[in-house]
């Protein structure tokens, strides 16, 4: 079981929103323009990837090697830019990116365990619990900011998760929240299912699993959008995955692709919001990974309290209220555990007077006069 000394922060926080420090409250203010928010996560997609692209003591020796020619650059800014073209050309240029250790912004998981139940559980809920110690799949007891918006009348029905790890119903408690979740190797969660999605589950059901729990991205990716097309949430959670499945399997030159993939998604995702006169220049993207890994040339695979470097993660926002403020640099810390309040504020709701023991909104990503 994966341990760690526990951390301060959550309690910090929940001293800041009690003490009134953390933040203004976010009302609903005249020029807030966010009326949609999409959280898309991918699972263990480490934040030397993202900041400075391709780790050369991962890839192959010899520099006329494709793989070498296709990802290597010595200029980080130019690697991390053919890894990952949307973060770098437009996330980093209209939105903002935190995590760049190298440059003063630390992003960190709160919860002691670092891996993915408790990790998805802290930035869904906006604490760390410690009763979490595994990724069993056990209904989770925390109310998520999923469930909490969908009770409110203004997001009854228009709230949705897609994953593509079977375990995310529990964390999300699907026999509880009331809205469509989808984990794993499932079938849509539509019972008259496109023609489109009528061939997606044929898919799923004839593909031979590489992973019994972990459905290919490309399968979720599909079935997230044409919910986006079709049904219009206004709060929906993308989750991602293979970033984490080919690092644990070794396997960096997939990693490596499936970070490029889901950059993609996220600019295709977008491309969709834009497209969509219910979510042009009205919808804010919030996107995170649940935690990081140990460094190269042996501990870049595995993560959990006993590999140092996996508490640090990033995070980035896009949207019509975050501040153009691009890659953060020499700025405070800020926690995974912040997700589930700034998810909130972005649509003009409180979630820390709800929840007063889940830490406050990310305030800088906010729109400037914090609301």
């Amino acid at each position: 079981m994966f341990r760690r000394k526990k951390t301060k922060l959550s309690l910090a926080f929940a001293l800041l929103v009690g003490l009134g420090l953390g933040g203004p409250r976010p009302t609903q203010a005249a020029d807030h323009k966010t009326e949609n928010v999409i959280l898309i996560h991918t699972d263990g997609l480490r934040w030397q990837e993202v900041f400075t692209g391709a780790d050369r003591e991962l890839l192959p020796k010899s520099d006329d090697h494709a793989l070498v020619k296709k990802f290597w650059r010595d200029d980080p800014e130019a690697r991390r830019e053919i890894l990952m073209p949307f973060f770098w050309n437009v996330i980093a240029k209209r939105g903002q990116l935190y995590g760049n250790k190298n440059k003063g912004s630390v992003v960190r998981v709160t919860n002691d365990q670092w891996f993915s139940y408790p990790g998805r559980n802290e930035f869904l809920t906006g604490a760390a619990d410690p009763d979490i110690r595994s990724n069993a799949k056990v209904p989770n007891k925390n109310v998520t900011v999923l469930e909490w918006l969908h009770q409110k009348p203004a997001f009854q029905n228009k709230v949705a998760a897609y994953s593509a790890w079977d375990v995310v119903p529990s964390i999300i408690n699907r026999d509880r929240c009331g809205f469509p979740v989808m984990g794993g190797w499932e079938p849509v969660p539509d019972k008259s299912p496109s023609p489109r999605m009528a061939l997606l589950n044929d898919l799923i059901r004839d593909t031979t699993p590489a992973n019994a729990a972990e459905v290919f991205d490309a399968f979720i990716f599909q079935a997230a959008r044409e919910h986006l097309v079709t049904k219009r949430p206004r709060v929906f959670f993308v989750d991602f995955l293979e970033t984490d499945h080919w690092a644990h399997a070794g396997r960096y030159e997939l990693v490596l692709s499936a970070a490029q993939k889901f950059d993609e998604y996220v600019r295709r995702l977008w491309e969709t919001v834009q497209a969509s006169d219910q979510y042009r220049d009205k919808t804010t993207l919030i996107l995170l990974t649940d935690h990081g890994r140990g460094l190269a040339p042996e501990n870049w695979k595995h993560h959990g309290a006993k590999i140092e470097g996996a508490q640090y993660i990033w995070m980035a926002f896009l949207g019509p209220d975050t501040p153009s403020l691009g890659e953060r640099s020499e700025c405070p810390e800020i926690t995974q555990s912040q997700v589930a309040a700034t998810l909130a504020a972005f649509l003009g709701e409180d979630y820390n007077q709800a929840v007063p023991t889940a830490a406050p909104p990310v305030t800088d990503a906010l729109p400037s006069d914090g609301k």
